[in-house]
């Protein structure tokens, strides 16, 4: 008898520690799936147009892309990365999806909604930003011994 009867007491210890369990992932307390934490900081890369590698920026979800390009643009000057930037006005520069995005993203968008923590960064078109940049034709020197050029193709 005393076989039988404690299979039952293990049972019905189980079913109260099942149930005890279930209240408490409903009430939120148990860490289950139903109640969703918010992120409070996400780690971003932000690639900068010649440089190498990402600088990697720590924001709120709830900042802009303006914030963003700030911060980023700042740890690049703290940082004394190569090659200088001319200008560390955040208003000369726009945020990309990538290198291959023609779209830049609005200052004003925040970064939760944007759903991509990798972007990149280049200068506006119409700010002078560095000398490498600007739109003015190089001058290409002259040889005075144009046939020099054509001597390799004979070869």
């Amino acid at each position: 008898m005393d076989s039988l009867s404690s299979p039952r007491k293990r049972q019905g210890h189980g079913v109260k520690r099942g149930a005890c369990s279930e209240s408490g992932r409903k009430n939120g307390s148990g860490g289950g799936g139903e109640s969703r934490q918010q992120l409070t900081k996400v780690l971003l890369n932000v690639n900068i147009q010649n440089s190498f590698g990402a600088v990697q920026v720590v924001m709120s979800a709830g900042n802009t892309v303006g914030e963003l390009t700030k911060a980023a643009i700042g740890i690049y000057v703290k940082e004394k990365r190569r090659p200088l930037l001319g200008s560390s006005d955040p208003e000369c520069y726009e945020l990309h999806y990538s290198q291959f995005s023609l779209e830049s993203l609005k200052a004003e968008e925040k970064l939760m909604e944007l759903g991509s923590r990798n972007f990149f960064l280049c200068p506006k078109p119409g700010c002078a930003v560095n000398s490498s940049y600007s739109s003015e034709p190089r001058i290409v020197a002259k040889s005075p011994f144009i046939s020099t050029k054509f001597t390799n193709f004979l070869l």
